[in-house]
């Protein structure tokens, strides 16, 4: 497991709390590490909440929350803005 992953999870499990919303979360954790992408963030978040579970199952919750609102679009450009790559494209209706 990577230094980085498991620095990224401490930070985290440190910085979740019953009132920070995930998006706020993940960007209080981008503060500390700058060049984590939204895939490693997620994935420390995960790690954070594996940890967490038998000590403080209301942290593991929280964590759990963040975890999953920022697994869905993992090709961001480090300012959580989604690449052109990841937006699907929309088929034209075909008029009879």
């Amino acid at each position: 497991m990577s230094g980085n992953l498991q620095a990224i999870a401490k930070t985290v499990a440190n910085l979740a709390a019953p009132d920070l919303k995930p998006k706020e979360l993940i960007a209080a954790v981008r503060k500390q590490h700058p060049d984590a992408s939204k895939k490693e963030i997620s994935r420390g978040a995960f790690l954070a909440m594996i940890q967490a579970a038998d000590g403080d199952p209301d942290r593991a919750r929280r964590v759990q929350e963040m975890a999953l609102a920022s697994r869905g679009d993992h090709d961001d450009d480090h300012n959580g803005k989604a690449s052109s790559s990841s937006v699907p494209k929309r088929k034209k209706k075909a008029h009879h």
